[in-house]
Parts: C-alpha cells; structure tokens; sequence
C-alpha cells in the first residue's frame, strides 16, 4: 500500500497568522491531534500539534533550568524556547522543520520516517501542494481494512506445516535447526530448543497467523544459554 490509499483528503488546516487559541480550538473541535500550517499560496509552512503546547505560559509550564545551565546552552536557545511557550501566532510556536511524502511512497517508507523523526504524521505533498496527510491513525485503519480482507483458508495439515516452516525460516530469531512442527487436523505442537524465552512466544504468534491454524500446543524446552540449565515447560500450553 502507499501513501495515497491510506492518507486523509479532506484536510484541516491551520493559517500561520491565526492565534494559538484558534488552532488549539480547531482541534479540539476536529478531535484531531495537528495541523498543517499552509499560507496563502497554499505553500506547507510548519506542523502544529499537541506536542506544541505543553510547555506554555498559560499552563505555567515553561521550561525552568538553572543558571548555569542557562549559560551554557546559551541566549539564542532560552530566547526560542521563550519564543515557543509565549508566542500568540503559530507562526512563533509551529514547528517548522517538517518532513513530507509524496502520493506513491511505500507506506514502510512512511513508517521509517515516523520512527526515525519521531513524528505521529507526514503531510502527502503533490508538486508542492499539499493533498492529504498520513498518521498513525491512518495507519492503524489501515491494518485493521486489511485484517478483515484476509480470507481464512482452510489448508491440509501438510500445507500448514510447509507455510510456518517456511516463515520460520525467514526469520533470523528463529533456531529452525533445533525446531520440529506437527501438524495434527489444524493443531499445531511445535517442540525443540529455544535459547531465549521471548522466542516461545514469536514462534507461537507465527502458527498463529498461518492460515487453517485451529490451536497452537507448546512444547518447547529453554535452554538457558549461560548456565546450560534446561527448563521444561510446566504444560504444554494449547492456545486457541
């Protein structure tokens, strides 16, 4: 999927001339958690959100540091963060170093970006127009769309065996030497050794999402790498 099949069209903007309560109003009003800030040649100019008015005058939350680290941050930095909790416009408070996609960008790609910037959305831009915008929400319609147009297939047991050993195998976690897989009219037991008991749980989350899985049975034995302790499941756990 890419950007243009999961982005939001119809977008709430946000003027830099407008006041900073008329924005935080906005978006009250459009249960939404940032804007774009677009001036009147229609040009991205910044993003305003949430994050944006936490620190404030109003709510007497401006940043206090002493001294002598004021000092050694300097004026500049305690001049902008000044700037920031008192402005009035959005043009004082926005932020303006704001990462954009275009229309055929690999939602992955999007992803990335989010988690690398740490941003919760990415404005979809067009020939330097803005069209919609990409969030986590859009994100999280996205998965859930997708989850209900998954078909579940009923397979033979051969079938279901052959497709979790196969993802099985693409995963680096995975100690595939040391697994074996059963598969008895669609109930999967899965035995062997794992070295890290988070792997008990990836490996089960993995029959899971095979398709034509009825229940998953653990089996597994941990064998604590360090000490060479081995530790039996207590019993073999049957999750539906």
């Amino acid at each position: 999927m890419k950007a243009a099949d999961v982005m939001t069209r119809n977008l709430v903007s946000v003027k830099p001339e407008a006041t900073v309560l008329q924005a935080a109003r906005l978006m009250l009003q459009q249960h939404i958690s940032g804007l774009p800030v677009i001036d009147a040649d229609g040009r991205l100019v910044g993003i305003l959100s949430e994050g944006d008015f936490l620190r404030r005058r109003e709510t007497a939350t401006e940043k206090r540091r002493s001294r002598w680290l004021e000092f050694l941050m300097g004026p500049g930095k305690i001049a902008s963060e000044y700037t920031h909790s008192h402005g009035n416009k959005v043009a004082e408070v926005m932020t303006t170093d704001v990462q954009t996609v275009e229309e055929d960008a690999p939602l992955e790609a999007i992803v990335e970006l989010m988690e690398r910037r740490r941003i919760k959305r990415v404005p979809v831009v067009r020939g330097g127009e803005v069209v919609g915008i990409v969030t986590r929400s859009n994100l999280m319609h996205a998965m859930v769309s997708l989850a209900r147009s998954t078909p579940k297939v009923a397979q033979t047991d051969a079938a279901i065996r052959e497709q979790l050993l196969s993802e099985m195998t693409k995963q680096k976690w995975a100690p595939i030497a040391m697994l074996n897989v059963v598969v008895h009219e669609g109930i999967v037991e899965l035995w062997g050794v794992i070295v890290d008991e988070r792997q008990r749980e990836a490996l089960t989350v993995a029959a899971e999402n095979t398709a034509g899985v009825k229940a998953v049975k653990d089996h597994l034995v941990w064998v604590e790498p360090t000490s060479g302790m081995v530790i039996e499941p207590a019993d073999p756990a049957v999750k539906h």
